[in-house]
């Protein structure tokens, strides 16, 4: 969202609506859009800003001690704000990841952001992140996360339950494309749609929410997009149309490479 000016109304319209229904969770990073999706969600919740829980992300080539908190320092510029609510490390670079989570909580102590957490880092990559001296106050673990892609089920989502760490899954509704199409007109996924008088995203972003522990942050860019979104809270599926989907979209039975895009 802002890269497209003739779409800037609408957008400020579909997050401010967004916020009204409830929804008030919005991501955001220094890389989208080289700072405009900042720009434009700073825009959007002018006046609401205690409303809306704000996230955003740094560079990996930004989240070293000399470099963190001008980065930090120019979203919060973009986004009009004092602070952040969680300021996420986009994914791992060559800094280390020690530094990185010092830097973060000097962050923290200066009241810059209230919270930190990572983003597209597997297993072996949380267990040093844990290693780090102050590494276990890490919040959240951000991951491509869709019925498509359930690698992350097989060791990474186990792990961070074991320690209360929820996932913020990113691509919820997998990228527009082939993907996508394969999954939204799986006979599996039409019936069990049409069964609940619902659209097949909406039973995607039903299915990866479905533990409560899943933080889903589904892309939308129209105003009846996120009223879908919003309705898809209250979808509950049943064990059968759990069963459906398991058997259409298996479970991981081994170590997969973890998706990113």
């Amino acid at each position: 969202m802002g890269d497209e000016p003739s779409m800037k109304n609408e957008e400020l319209r579909t997050l401010r609506r967004g916020v009204e229904l409830g929804l008030n969770l919005i991501d955001s990073a220094e890389m989208y859009g080289d700072g405009r999706s900042e720009s434009l969600v700073g825009e959007a919740i002018e006046g609401i800003r205690d409303q809306v829980f704000l996230v955003s992300k740094v560079y990996p080539h930004n989240a070293g001690l000399n470099r963190i908190v001008g980065s930090c320092e120019q979203s919060l510029k973009r986004l009009k704000t004092d602070r952040l609510d969680l300021y996420l490390l986009h994914w791992r670079g060559s800094i280390p990841l020690s530094e990185t989570v010092e830097a973060m909580e000097q962050l923290v102590e200066a009241g810059k952001i209230l919270r930190w957490g990572v983003s597209n880092l597997d297993t072996d990559d949380m267990k040093e992140l844990f290693d780090a001296a102050r590494g276990t106050n890490c919040m959240v673990d951000q991951v491509l996360y869709h019925l498509g892609s359930r690698g992350v089920e097989y060791d990474l989502l186990p792990w961070l339950r074991e320690r209360k760490i929820p996932i913020m899954a990113y691509s919820p509704l997998a990228q527009a494309g082939t993907l996508r199409r394969g999954l939204v007109e799986h006979p599996a996924v039409k019936e069990i749609a049409d069964r609940h008088g619902v659209k097949p995203l909406q039973i995607l972003l039903a299915w990866c929410i479905r533990s409560g522990d899943v933080i889903a942050i589904p892309k939308a860019s129209t105003a009846a997009h996120v009223e879908e979104n919003a309705e898809a809270e209250r979808i509950k599926l049943t064990e059968e149309d759990l069963g459906m989907l398991d058997e259409a979209f298996f479970k991981p039975t081994r170590k997969v490479r973890l998706d990113i895009i």
